[in-house]
């Protein structure tokens, strides 16, 4: 192709990776299974040793049934950057909620702050998500403040720290010293490489994953 139309290919395909989050989400939150699962692509893998469209929505379906009959997910902001023609990878914010019967009388609307980490590639002429690895700050009950430690509170569950900063040094580095950080600024991180620059080569953190 032509360096124009590499230029509009390369449009075209931004704006279809954004529209991939808010699928995911209307077709989460209206328990929309075929839908969801129709974003990812044919070979997704599902836990260690599975993987087809078939077993992630049967994973989902299950999972989305407990411990919450209710959600709405409000996406942020998405950040996007290629690897090749096919491949990308990107950062997206998400704001969740959640109604989470515990006992009758008594249930709670629990308030998520994440960030989703995407891969994403082109089969066919059509993106879809290779992979979601999802990094939460924070859940807890509308009206019990997530402040101090262990962020994460699920009814009925024992309370737990998040992996919302694990991804990116940066956050660990800034408490870890007194003042501005020494010497000359770096230069700015290369097209396509602003994530890649944040992360330093950290490793993703291990996740327990939820359907969120």
């Amino acid at each position: 192709m032509s360096d124009l139309e590499n230029r509009i290919d390369r449009l075209e395909s931004l704006d279809a990776i954004r529209q991939l989050p808010a699928k995911y989400a209307l077709a989460l939150d209206m328990r929309d299974m075929d839908a969801m699962v129709g974003l990812f692509c044919a070979d997704v893998r599902v836990g260690k040793d599975t993987t087809g469209r078939e077993a992630l929505r049967s994973y989902m379906d299950r999972t989305l049934r407990s411990p919450f009959t209710g959600t709405s997910h409000h996406i942020g902001g998405h950040i996007i950057e290629f690897d090749d023609a096919d491949h990308a990878h990107g950062v997206v914010y998400s704001k969740n909620e959640h109604e989470t019967p515990v006992e009758e009388g008594d249930d709670e609307w629990v308030i998520m702050q994440m960030m989703y980490v995407d891969e994403y590639e082109r089969q066919e002429g059509q993106w879809f998500f290779r992979r979601r690895l999802p990094l939460y700050w924070y859940a807890v009950d509308l009206n019990k403040p997530p402040v101090g430690a262990n962020k994460m509170r699920w009814p009925g569950g024992d309370w737990s720290e998040g992996n919302f900063h694990k991804l990116f040094p940066s956050y660990a580095e800034f408490w870890e010293r007194e003042g501005a950080p020494e010497g000359p600024v770096p230069e700015p991180a290369p097209a396509e490489q602003f994530l890649a620059t944040m992360r330093r080569g950290k490793d993703a953190p291990k996740v327990k994953v939820r359907a969120d």
